[in-house]
């Protein structure tokens, strides 16, 4: 279940990843298999090809993409996840979400 998102955000995420451009977009999340994480980030592109090529750049594999039309993409926890919002310049959602890890 997703929170602390607003419906103009999730909008944007969708239509960024429906032109083929890397979507990235956080929420306050649980899932009681990772209990000690308090947030996800979805990294999406509509074009499942491009998603894979660009992840592999982070060493996220092409099987970890699940495959949710019409939104594929990765979900990303904890380290990897702050590595990826750096480097993609998104320091307002590692802010926004608390991720500053040490």
């Amino acid at each position: 279940m997703a929170f602390g998102i607003n419906k103009r955000e999730l909008e944007n995420w969708k239509q960024q990843a429906q032109k083929e451009e890397i979507a990235l977009i956080t929420h306050f999340w649980y899932d009681p298999k990772f209990p000690h994480y308090h947030s996800v980030t979805k990294a999406a592109n509509s074009n499942v090809n491009k998603l894979a090529e660009w992840g592999l750049q982070y060493g996220l594999k092409p099987e970890w993409i699940h495959h949710r039309d019409p939104f594929p993409h990765f979900d990303l926890l904890g380290e990897k996840q702050v590595q990826v919002l750096k480097e993609e310049g998104k320091y307002s959602q590692i802010e926004r979400f608390c991720l500053n890890l040490k």
